[in-house]
């Protein structure tokens, strides 16, 4: 049975080459679909990981600060440092925006990025540098994901400031992909929530029209309040570190109950954004998956169909010279596997080729792989059926017929 499919295999090589390599590229990107869903779900993990936090404090009746948009004060901070249990807090905004750079290589070029707000030293600063150094500078320097492709020294442009990049990171991105760039909590404050120049121009031409905030016997009181709507006390999250030995929840429920914020743990976190910020990306892709999977299976049926009536003389031979069916569903059978076996080699192979090229991260598991290898065994072996009930069918006359 063996000699029988390598022998046929053998006389049409080329053909079952090429055919196995066209299915091979499919397979590849059946791999690459899953590939995609991992990366998503990887850097929404490592996002987390990279916030350094226990709870996430946000607005209340929000799921921010990575799924939705939340707004505290940061003076909140200070009454989260004082729970039972917290290690440290600290405040941080988080803000997806162009950065182009301002000067040296690529100058002009436009990245999209995460701008992370932080106090060095706090929860919220990168894990660490792959060159440079952290940020010491209350003000104006940046550290910069790698895949930015932003050089150590370059001159950034966030909103209206240029920041000199000080140092590298890696694998710091958002959930959506994007690399991060780090700057101080104020620059991050100023470039989030203050308002251009003539916004507060016509501010403080509004505030100063109106009698009730610019009355004549009330001195200094205009220039108070004309002060108050342009400073910005606004973050995005606290970020907040449990003690050693402490459970998250157990400092999460009094900050939901006294506090009038939301508290998510890692584990509640980790739910929004894989549960439900990625979960439409997901179903798309697992529909794609199906899609991909019924085309092969199609395209196996169809060459392994159109293979056997091309031998249709050679089985009614077997049949006429008393070879047994099962002998030749074997034959069948087989070809169809090794199909297999070759296109999913080459998909495979393609796929960690093409995988570091995508702009998002492709995360390639070999449990994934190992779950599709045995798919592909599957998807050839039931499209091999209408390829054998044919070959069952043809009468041996037809060996010594016209």
């Amino acid at each position: 049975m063996i000699s029988l499919a390598g022998r046929d295999i053998l006389h049409s090589w080329g053909k079952f080459v090429l055919t196995g390599i066209g299915l091979g590229l499919l397979i590849g990107v059946t791999l690459t679909m899953a590939g995609v869903y991992r990366g998503m779900v990887d850097d929404a993990r490592a996002l987390l990981d990279n916030s350094g936090a226990d709870i996430w404090v946000v607005q209340q009746d929000t799921q921010g600060p990575y799924a939705e948009s939340s707004s505290l004060r940061d003076d909140v901070v200070r009454s989260v440092l004082g729970l039972p249990g917290v290690a440290r807090a600290a405040n941080v905004t988080y803000l997806t925006m162009q950065v182009r750079a301002s000067e040296g290589r690529g100058a002009g070029r436009e990245v999209r990025a995460m701008i992370v707000g932080f106090e060095p030293g706090q929860p919220g600063e990168p894990g660490y540098l792959v060159a440079g150094r952290h940020i010491t500078r209350s003000h104006y320097e940046a550290v910069v994901d790698v895949r930015t492709g932003f050089a150590l020294g370059q001159r950034i442009r966030i909103r209206r400031h240029d920041y000199t990049v000080v140092g590298l990171t890696q694998r710091m991105v958002s959930s959506g992909g994007d690399p991060m760039v780090f700057i101080p909590l104020k620059d991050a404050q100023e470039a989030q929530f203050l308002k251009d120049n003539d916004a507060i121009l016509n501010d403080r031409a509004r505030t100063a029209a109106n009698p009730a905030l610019n009355r004549p016997g009330v001195p200094g009181l205009l220039e108070a309040i004309q002060a108050s709507q342009a400073a910005n006390h606004n973050i995005n999250t606290v970020l907040v570190q449990v003690q050693p030995g402490v459970a998250a929840e157990s400092v999460a429920e009094p900050i939901r109950r006294w506090k009038h914020l939301e508290a998510y743990t890692r584990a509640q976190m980790e739910e929004i954004l894989v549960a439900k910020l990625i979960a439409t990306s997901a179903k798309q892709i697992g529909m794609f998956l199906v899609i991909l999977a019924v085309v092969s299976a199609a395209i196996v049926a169809f060459i392994i169909y159109t293979m056997t009536l091309g031998k249709i003389r050679e089985i009614a031979v077997l049949k006429l010279i008393g070879t047994r069916n099962r002998t030749i569903a074997g034959m069948i059978l087989q070809q169809a596997l090794g199909l297999g076996l070759i296109g999913f080699v080459v998909g495979k192979v393609s796929a960690t080729f093409w995988a570091p090229i995508f702009p998002k991260y492709v995360l390639l598991e070999p449990g994934d792989a190992a779950r599709g290898l045995v798919a592909v065994m599957v998807i050839c072996a039931l499209a091999s059926t209408l390829a054998i009930r044919a070959a069952l069918k043809v009468d041996p006359a037809a060996a010594i017929g016209g």
